[in-house]
Formats: C-alpha cells, sequence, structure tokens
C-alpha cells in the first residue's frame, strides 16, 4: 500500500493538459478511465483507515452525559481532511507513471495481428 501521507500530489485542483497526458495511451477517454480507477481505489483505501483509526475511539456505552470532544479524534479527522483528494493522488501518480495498467483488448488486438 502506498503511503498517502508523504504524497507530493498538490492540495488543489490544477488546470492540466488532458491531451499531453494522454500521449501515452492514446486516448484521452482511456486515460481519465484509468486516473478514475485509481482515485476510487485510493479513497477506499484512505476510507478504511480513517475508519481504523477512528473505531479506536467508539465507546459502547453512548449516552449523552459521556460523549465528549477527543482532541486526538479531533486532529486524525483535520488530518484526513486536509489531505490531497484521492483524484489528485491518482493524477498525480499517473504522471510520475507509478499506476500499472493494461488495456486487455488491446493485447487481444495485438495477439491477432501476429
Amino acid at each position: 500500500m502506498l503511503d498517502y501521507k508523504k504524497t507530493n500530489a498538490p492540495d488543489n485542483t490544477i488546470t492540466r493538459d488532458m491531451i499531453s497526458m494522454a500521449e501515452e495511451t492514446g486516448n484521452v477517454y482511456e486515460t481519465v478511465r484509468i486516473i478514475g480507477k485509481r482515485a476510487n481505489e485510493i479513497s477506499i483505501d484512505i476510507k478504511q483507515e480513517l475508519g481504523k483509526k477512528l473505531q479506536e475511539f467508539s465507546s459502547t456505552n453512548d449516552s449523552l452525559e459521556e460523549i465528549f470532544e477527543n482532541r486526538e479524534q479531533i486532529e486524525i479527522s483535520r488530518f484526513f481532511e486536509r489531505m490531497p483528494k484521492a483524484t489528485l493522488i491518482a493524477t498525480q501518480e499517473y504522471l510520475e507513471h507509478e499506476i500499472y495498467y493494461r488495456n486487455p483488448l488491446k493485447e487481444k488486438d495485438g495477439l491477432e495481428e501476429l
């Protein structure tokens, strides 16, 4: 699993030249699909990690008197909120050639030409 805390993805949205990004695949839509699938994977990983960390703070007795603000829980939540969004991380990974992808249809077509 990649350490998303150490990513060099930007925090804010950046306008990108999709035509130049799609040079590797030859198709803008295929490039967007690759980045989108990876962003979904990253989002699921981050959500699971956040769930595990916040589960440590859950209590079995949830009465109004016992609920109070937990400083550590707030800090964990803020940290995850400040992280770059999954699409930005996936785009950065794509630009740095850290995403492995393949298109079985293209591979099948390539085999028929041989």
